[in-house]
């Protein structure tokens, strides 16, 4: 019960008592990362090293083939990719642990699809970016063009990092 008050105070608060400056939240901090450079998926698993007692080197390396759909294949959302590593870590079957515990995870990550899917339509990269093909000249420029990284990707992040927040 004070755990969840907490989550909540740190969720609706910009400054906590005594603090100067403003408290980042996770979504600050994931964009913060993504627009200095990482892809999605790091982006995503970064803003939850804390949480999970990750090394935030170690997330970013983790989680560095997931972007771009998985290396660019335009397969699941690196930003859902990433969400599954944060799930996998928290709620994961871990060594000697039974089989239930990869059950309950799984309805973790199921959970977090469908709210990805309510909200964007797919979790697949390449319907999420119109079809665009990351990997040629022409579906770079189109990416460019239709500033993609924030009217898509930008959200996509968000969506997910909102979405660990409440299931985490």
């Amino acid at each position: 019960m004070i755990g969840q008050f907490i989550k909540y105070i740190r969720r609706h608060l910009k400054y906590l008592p005594g603090e100067r400056k403003p408290m980042k939240t996770r979504n600050d901090i994931a964009q913060e990362k993504f627009s200095s450079g990482y892809n999605c998926s790091q982006s995503v698993l970064y803003s939850f090293c804390d949480d999970l007692h990750l090394d935030k080197d170690t997330a970013l390396r983790l989680a560095c083939g997931f972007g771009g759909g998985i290396a660019k294949r335009q397969e699941i959302c690196g930003a859902v990719s990433g969400g599954i590593l944060a799930i996998g870590l928290k709620h994961g079957r871990g060594e000697g642990q039974e089989k239930p515990v990869t059950e309950a995870m799984y309805l973790k990550v199921r959970a977090l699809t469908s709210r990805f899917e309510a909200r964007h339509g797919s979790c697949s990269c390449r319907a999420l970016l119109n079809g665009c093909d990351l990997n040629t000249p022409e579906g770079q420029l189109y990416f460019k063009e239709n500033d993609l990284m924030n009217k898509t990707c930008k959200e996509c992040v968000k969506t997910v990092v909102m979405t660990l927040e409440e299931i985490l």
